[in-house]
């Protein structure tokens, strides 16, 4: 075992699953190249590079990476991405009844929560995992994880609105900042006759319905909302009412985030992110 190196793997112990299998098994290439990796130094466990191929760790306990992004050894953990519709709270049983987020669920076997909420009238990007410390990362604001949304409003947006977005504006519950705000297009609604803009904000807050009152407090009430973006996952093609796995890039891309955060920002008290948090979109 090398001198210094985190009790539990190495080159000379017996315990744990060796380096080059833990890898294949999770997916991230053959065993063979998976020991090409090792040697060329493109692995770390534990934030240290491993370039012997007798290493041994322990899976259940140990953060292996690969060329600087996580690799998920956890296999019993699932990470779903819903487009949510409009007319679905964000709630996995709804207590007066209303369509909640259970029908999306039932292909997993494993009991799968939301991370946050989106509103019922808002739709897009929501996060269903199994993972708590990962939705504790993605939910709370003092992380500062970033969402995308483009929101419909209600008359001509001005680019001098779009530097009031960013700048702040005061709400009932205190000033609030885009972190980022772009006008995309202006236009005559087809149906309604009135202009309308499409305006794109990128926040970290998780304040209640944040967007909605932010965009009303600058005189564009929002018409229809999506989220595009939460971290570094994006919506793409997929369908509102679809769910589907991320991709083992995107699983990847999501622990790389959430281990960064963590090893930066003091944890506070987390939400609770069984059923969502407390704010809503």
């Amino acid at each position: 075992m090398n001198d210094g190196a985190p009790q539990g793997w190495g080159a000379q112990s017996t315990d744990g699953v060796r380096l080059q299998k833990v890898l294949a098994n999770a997916g991230v290439a053959s065993r063979r190249v998976a020991e090409d990796l090792i040697v060329a130094g493109r692995v770390r466990v534990n934030g240290e590079v491993v370039t012997e191929l007798g290493s041994r760790i322990d899976p259940e306990n140990d953060l292996v990476d690969v060329d600087g992004t996580a690799v998920q050894l956890d296999q019993s953990k699932r990470y779903v991405m819903l487009n949510k519709p409009t007319g679905v709270v964000s709630s996995m049983k709804d207590d007066r009844g209303r369509p909640d987020l259970r029908r999306f669920t039932k292909d997993w076997d494993e009991r799968l929560y939301n991370v946050g909420r989106l509103d019922a009238e808002t739709s897009g990007l929501l996060v269903l995992t199994n993972d708590g410390e990962l939705a504790h990362v993605l939910a709370h604001p003092s992380f500062g994880v970033t969402k995308v949304y483009i929101a419909k409003v209600d008359g001509r947006v001005t680019p001098q609105t779009i530097q009031k977005l960013v700048r702040g504006v005061d709400l009932e519950d205190g000033p609030i900042a885009a972190d980022k705000a772009r006008l995309l297009s202006a236009s005559t609604g087809s149906a309604t006759g009135r202009e309308e803009s499409l305006v794109e904000l990128t926040l970290h807050s998780g304040r209640n319905r944040i967007v909605r009152r932010m965009m009303a407090a600058v005189g564009h009430p929002v018409v229809e909302l999506v989220r595009r973006q939460f971290g570094p996952l994006h919506l793409g093609t997929l369908p509102a009412g679809r769910a589907r796995e991320l991709t083992k890039v995107e699983r990847g891309a999501l622990l790389t985030l959430a281990r960064s955060a963590t090893s930066s920002t003091p944890a506070e008290d987390a939400p609770d992110t069984r059923d969502g948090d407390p704010s809503a979109e």
